[in-house]
């Protein structure tokens, strides 16, 4: 800020035969007037989401990653950036190694991310940025099995969808399906949805070649959508004019259909975790904003766009 420090007490006529004084701002008054202006700024920095007539923030904050979680991410700074108009919050997506490579780099705030880092991705955050990965757990989700509405087949079991995605199985009719192959569908290996389905289902193993990668959820449900004969797998807010199988833990346990309760119990077998990661503890918007998204307000947003809120307690 640029105070003029003219000394200027001429007097001129005021047009009513009288004198008017002309002065400047008198400069002893400047350190006083700089106070009150640091100590405003000071108390509107830390108000919370939605302050009752709290002013503007002034801040912008990224988040990036996970396809999965790009519509919830876009749906909780929507809410936010309107208790908050002056906050700015950028969302894009990517894939959660996207994202993580991201944070890893400096170029993000904020990794949302559909799978726990690696070790080896923590070290890196460590190296780069000279401070540990903070974990936070901001919702559930339910892996869902898709196949077509026009699918005669209701469930699957863990060891199947394995045999199925590594390519030893290769026909519906093996499974319980209809007489015909099976197409199938799934994500490029930089998404989290990917690396959970990998590790969790094909237990490290890798995916059969015949396997058709897209990039991105959506894609993937397209796909399905479209072929009464495929089958895929992603977050359970994708599930539009296709469906999904209920899953068995092993060929004797019961099918459990993906829900609410069963995500939050842990019954239904490929439920998940969605993560935040940042570079150390979250300071200014980035702490607000993630304190705002696990409070009651931020959590009734999840359920809105299809995914689940986090177990009480």
């Amino acid at each position: 800020m640029t105070f003029s420090r003219t000394y200027d007490h001429d007097h001129e006529p005021d047009g009513s035969g009288g004198l008017r004084m002309r002065f400047a701002f008198p400069l002893l008054l400047l350190p006083l007037v700089t106070a009150l202006l640091g100590c405003a700024r000071t108390e509107h920095a830390s108000g919370g989401a939605g302050d009752a007539g709290s002013a503007s923030e002034s801040s912008t904050l990224s988040l990036k990653g996970s396809d999965t979680m790009v519509i919830l991410g876009q749906r909780w700074a929507e809410a936010y950036m309107k208790a908050n108009p002056g906050a700015t919050i950028q969302v894009t997506g990517g894939g959660s190694g996207t994202g993580i490579a991201a944070l890893i780099n400096g170029t993000t705030d904020i990794c949302e991310s559909s799978r726990p880092m690696k070790d080896k991705e923590r070290d890196d955050v460590q190296a780069k940025r000279g401070a540990p990965a903070v974990e936070t757990k901001v919702a559930l989700d339910a892996l869902a099995v898709y196949v077509s509405a026009s699918n005669p087949l209701t469930e699957i079991s863990i060891p199947s969808l394995r045999g199925v995605y590594l390519g030893e199985t290769k026909g519906w009719k093996a499974i319980g399906g209809p007489d015909h192959a099976i197409v199938l569908y799934g994500r490029e290996n930089n998404s989290g949805t990917y690396g959970y389905f990998k590790e969790h289902v094909l237990e490290n193993k890798d995916f059969a070649p015949a396997v058709q990668t897209l990039a991105g959820t959506s894609a993937v449900v397209s796909a399905v959508k479209g072929d009464p004969f495929g089958i895929g797998y992603g977050g359970i807010a994708y599930l539009e004019g296709i469906r999904a199988l209920k899953v068995k833990k092993d060929d004797a346990s019961p099918p459990i259909a993906p829900s609410l309760q069963t995500a939050q119990d842990g019954s239904y077998p490929i439920a998940r975790f969605l993560y935040f990661y940042t570079a150390g503890e979250p300071t200014g918007l980035g702490k607000r904003f993630i304190e705002w998204v696990k409070s009651a307000a931020g959590q009734s947003v999840i359920e809105q766009v299809g995914y689940y809120p986090l177990p009480k307690g």
